[in-house]
């Protein structure tokens, strides 16, 4: 039951996970037809998980879960919208996961898509697309900034995907009170990873609301713990 873990407890079972995953050796845990009639009453999962629909991001397969273990959303660029937020909100108020994951990942085709619209020539996206992933293209301008550049091919992209996720969980915490609210009082956690595609490491980047003892980010100064306290 996950009202029994804090924030740090589920994280620290997904980083777990995540290890047996990296490692070859995944238990494949509450995947069989005990754990699916368990189920078919309720649900408990230890986190909620955002994620970019990457077909090589499969959450559970990932952090070596299984059935009602993880509460999914996802789109193309882990972007925050309407929908998104509902749907987050509603694992944290009627669900009462006490953690929520944002995950990124490298080689991200929302992200390029994104550097390549910064591009005074740029080719236009179909608009459904282009509204999709505006919201990262700030990231890759302020990247290219801050590195000195001048032009699209100059713009690192992991840096820009690790400045995303950041600005992603910063307008989740601003977009929502549920959520915010639920951070202040300790009862939830939010941890923004970077997935390496390579490696199958999930590495943390930023944290707001939960004990990062242990948890080391990817060399940007020390995590945020907002709400901690």
């Amino acid at each position: 039951m996950t009202d029994t873990l804090t924030p740090a407890a589920a994280w620290k079972q997904m980083q777990e996970g995540n290890q047996r995953f990296v490692d070859d050796a995944p238990r494949h845990p509450n995947q069989d037809v005990a754990r699916r009639k368990h189920l078919a009453a309720a649900q408990h999962p230890v986190a909620t998980l955002f994620g970019c629909s990457d077909s090589r991001l499969a959450a559970e397969i990932i952090f070596d879960l299984g059935l009602g273990d993880l509460f999914v959303v996802r789109n193309a660029g882990q972007v925050i919208g309407e929908s998104i937020v509902a749907s987050l909100e509603y694992a944290v108020a009627v669900l009462n996961v006490p953690l929520i994951v944002v995950l990124a990942h490298d080689s991200c085709g929302a992200v390029r898509a994104a550097i390549d619209g910064t591009a005074i020539d740029a080719a236009p996206l179909p608009p459904h697309i282009w509204k999709l992933i505006a919201p990262i293209v700030p990231a890759a301008r302020k990247v290219l900034v801050e590195n000195g550049g001048t032009t699209v091919d100059e713009i690192d992209a992991d840096l820009v995907g690790q400045e995303h996720l950041r600005n992603t969980v910063s307008d989740l915490l601003q977009s929502s009170e549920v959520i915010s609210h639920a951070v202040a009082e300790g009862r939830l956690g939010i941890v923004g990873a970077n997935y390496r595609l390579a490696e199958g490491t999930a590495v943390p980047v930023i944290t707001v609301g939960i004990d990062t003892d242990g948890i080391d980010t990817e060399g940007h100064g020390p995590a945020t713990k907002e709400g901690s306290e």
